[in-house]
């Protein structure tokens, strides 16, 4: 094995940190998702399918950080039919994350902004014009929610960490 085969192996090996923080991303949103599904024990039944949904679709996208951080993020499984063993193009799994992970950071920014500075005075609608006004939500709903902040950060080292990775291991030996 040559010097430079070497650092291929050593740079196809996520860092220690990133796998830490692909890991951290779905214990960020678990407990926000957990609390949306606490509503299908509640008299307020009428939204449980919408935070249902909700719920069960932060988790995929947040399992999905794992994927930049294990083979099956590099390779389309065997068992996948006609895709199954072909290589995932690198950039873009790097777009997507770079994008997702910065608009979650573009969503936090504005919710905080917003809580500060009041831009938009009522709080949330939901679906329907005869749907009532919420409060603004406070530490009994947002202690929940408090981890979400890091998941756009998060998410955005771990597709750097990703794209550091795949872009040493695709390179031309020279």
């Amino acid at each position: 094995m040559s010097s430079t085969d070497f650092e291929r192996a050593l740079a196809a090996a996520p860092s220690p940190w990133a796998v830490w923080a692909a890991y951290a991303v779905p214990l960020c949103v678990l407990p926000s998702a957990v609390w949306r599904v606490s509503f299908l024990f509640t008299e307020e039944a009428a939204t449980t399918w919408y935070m249902i949904f909700l719920s069960a679709l932060s988790m995929v996208l947040a399992l999905s950080t794992l994927g930049l951080v294990h083979r099956w993020g590099e390779q389309v499984p065997h068992w996948v039919p006609l895709l199954g063993g072909r290589p995932i193009p690198a950039r873009p799994v790097v777009i997507l994350a770079v994008a997702g992970g910065s608009l979650l950071v573009a969503i936090t920014v504005y919710f905080v902004l917003n809580q500060t500075f009041h831009f938009v005075p009522r709080g949330w609608v939901g679906v329907g014009h005869d749907e009532p006004v919420h409060p603004v939500p406070d530490w009994e709903v947002l202690r929940y929610y408090v981890p979400l902040i890091a998941w756009g950060p998060l998410v955005i080292a771990v597709a750097a960490d990703y794209r550091r990775r795949v872009t040493l291991v695709r390179a031309p030996a020279r």
